[in-house]
């Protein structure tokens, strides 16, 4: 098993990609600590995997809940080998720049940047300490200012991306590993009510998995295990020459270096 005696944070672990990354997870032998602001979907990804979840609610953004949540891993479990950030940024989209407000196009990059802070340097303490671990999370590729109406989304990215790449050359002597998974449209992702969370004008799902794989060198939508297997991948020892970068898994519908 890929991830055999691995400690592991999923921050957003009740969300529709982290209760995904957490079932593959665990299958591969990791022990999981699922994060998140909602007791009830944690608590029901935590009663499907048994014991190899324990559940923690608190807010990314609260760097001291944060901090004092990976140490009493740490103390608890032995290490943390894996921390993985996959909450939400209150992302805006579909409304042209020139229309939007500063606070929705400022939320996706306070929030995301905010979380995703908090959370790797928090590990990469704990980490360089025990002199080894992976650092990973999830951006969509927007960073590259392919398509427009995107709002926030892509300056959140591209901070978000930045800082890693920082945080990489400041840990890796220490054995440290950080690492970006790219993705947009993951196909079991796209509920109605997710997609107007995001942009009040979406169009239905069906519409934007035709329209995601009409533009994707596959001609298809990222599927969430695709997702999942790269991060399991990505977190093993199997990955162990790999940092600093960022894997792209969006079927090609991001395509620019």
């Amino acid at each position: 098993m890929l991830l055999e005696g691995k400690n592991c944070i999923i921050y957003g672990g009740g969300g529709s990609i982290g209760s995904g990354v957490a079932r593959t997870f665990a299958r591969e032998g990791a022990r999981l600590f699922l994060v998140g602001r909602t007791r009830d979907s944690l608590e029901a990804v935590a009663a499907e995997l048994g014991d190899a979840a324990e559940v923690a609610v608190l807010d990314a953004r609260d760097g001291t809940a944060v901090d004092e949540h990976v140490r009493d891993v740490a103390a608890k479990a032995g290490s943390v080998d894996v921390s993985f950030n996959l909450v939400t940024r209150d992302d805006v989209q579909g409304i042209p720049l020139v229309d939007m407000s500063w606070e929705d196009f400022n939320s996706p990059v306070a929030n995301g940047l905010h979380a995703n802070f908090n959370t790797a340097t928090s590990a990469a303490r704990v980490m360089a300490a025990q002199r080894g671990g992976v650092i990973l999370t999830v951006t969509s590729g927007s960073s590259k200012g392919l398509h427009p109406g995107m709002g926030g989304t892509g300056p959140a990215d591209a901070a978000t991306e930045t800082f890693l790449r920082y945080l990489a050359a400041e840990t890796g002597a220490q054995g440290v590993r950080v690492l970006t998974i790219h993705t947009a449209g993951v196909q079991e992702t796209l509920t109605g009510r997710k997609l107007q969370d995001v942009n009040a004008d979406a169009p239905d799902p069906e519409d934007v998995i035709r329209m995601i794989s009409g533009m994707a060198l596959l001609q298809r939508a990222p599927r969430l295990s695709e997702v999942a297997e790269t991060a399991a991948f990505l977190a093993s020892d199997r990955a162990s020459g790999i940092t600093a970068s960022i894997a792209n898994v969006t079927c090609g519908l991001v395509t620019a270096p």
